[in-house]
């Protein structure tokens, strides 16, 4: 099999070009999820909620939230395990979710999990009851029948029905179902999720594997899993080598072909640009970290810093708030990495000004101060 040969900067154009990132915007949001196969759900909202900061990204100022919320409302994109995604495409988990946990071979923990909701079975069949009878309801209004309370050594410690939801997300059996003010709602999800055919696991897998690099560019041939997703493409697309990078990566070769139309856009720090921070650092030679928990004065660039994209370079981080009660979007410094050119500034601050009018928020410059990054 022949390897492709790439440069750093191929490398950059695949991946910038693959997350809808070109001046060639995606049609809207319904074409903007798909295509990007799921945005992360994140209630953190010191800028805006990480699902709206990625579709301002892609769509622009003229995005409306309301319109993520209305097609989640229709059940046109659903949320499973975090993620909002169409729902024609909850066929190619369902298998997997039959199978919960896995055999065996499953990772350790999951099987753990799996014996943690079969001791409280009992508990199971109340809160599918309860469902089926009333729901859709909130986790507070589903019973806790547990006999054996759920252990961690962090903030989950006896959120039985949290984690019970949880796990019955998993192997299939509920799923949410919108919200009532800020408390989700959870259903049968049999309720929920369209009645299409399960598409059988191993066929599942090599399609999401396709789509995953497809809406990627770029990837490793031989990464870690994760509880979002793997960071590596399986079998799909094309072997290839990055200049200067260790290792081999699998490439979506369409996207070469063609010229990048660079933009300049804000990004979440959930962005899946930077979503494996490694092929980020090895690619992009961009260091971020998402700093909101560490201690205020252990942040270099700011509780909740958006990346900043100029073209096919990710040139630095903005560090600002949304004072919704205040009105403002205040800017409290910009990081360049490095130094920026005029063309560059100025790009920027037209993104940091559209930012302000899609928030509908005044521009709060007052405070702002310029921090230049010699090493990103």
């Amino acid at each position: 099999m022949a390897v492709l040969e790439l440069t750093r900067a191929d490398a950059q154009r695949l991946a910038v070009r693959a997350q809808l990132l070109t001046a060639h915007r995606p049609e809207g949001v319904l074409d903007a999820v798909q295509r990007l196969t799921f945005l992360q759900h994140d209630p953190i909202a010191a800028v805006a909620p990480s699902a709206d900061l990625v579709l301002f990204s892609r769509l622009g100022p003229a995005y409306d939230p309301h319109e993520l919320e209305d097609l989640v409302a229709e059940q046109r994109v659903v949320e499973v395990q975090g993620r909002l995604l169409v729902a024609e495409d909850v066929r190619l988990l369902t298998a997997e979710m039959a199978a919960w946990p896995g055999g065996e071979d499953a990772p350790a923990w999951q099987l753990a999990n799996a014996q943690w909701l079969d001791d409280n079975r009992g508990c199971r069949l109340d809160v599918l009851e309860r469902l089926r009878a009333d729901g859709p309801l909130t986790a507070a209004e589903l019973p806790d029948t547990c006999v054996r309370p759920w252990r961690s050594s962090g903030w989950n410690n006896r959120r039985n029905v949290t984690m019970m939801l949880g796990l019955l997300v998993e192997c299939g059996d509920v799923a949410a179902a919108g919200r009532r003010g800020r408390e989700k709602l959870w259903d049968l999800a049999e309720r929920v999720y369209p009645p299409d055919e399960p598409v059988p696991a191993d066929e599942a897998r090599r399609i999401r594997d396709e789509r995953r690099l497809r809406s990627l560019g770029i990837l490793r041939e031989r990464a870690q899993e994760t509880r979002v997703e793997p960071l590596h493409a399986g079998g799909a697309g094309e072997v290839a080598t990055v200049e200067g990078v260790r290792g081999r990566w699998r490439v979506d070769a369409a996207l070469l072909d063609g010229e990048l139309e660079p933009r300049t856009a804000l990004l979440s720090p959930l962005d899946r640009l930077l979503f494996d921070r490694k092929r980020v650092a090895e690619l992009f030679e961009f260091e971020y970290v998402l700093e909101m928990y560490k201690p205020a004065a252990q942040r270099r660039w700011g509780y909740y810093a958006l990346p900043v994209l100029h073209g096919d370079r990710l040139v630095g981080k903005l560090d600002a708030t949304a004072d919704r009660r205040g009105g403002r979007l205040v800017v409290h410094a910009v990081h360049e990495d490095g130094r920026w050119t005029s063309d560059v500034r100025d790009a920027v601050d037209a993104q940091i000004a559209d930012l302000a009018r899609w928030l509908d928020l005044d521009l709060d410059l007052d405070a702002a101060h310029v921090v230049h990054d010699p090493r990103g």
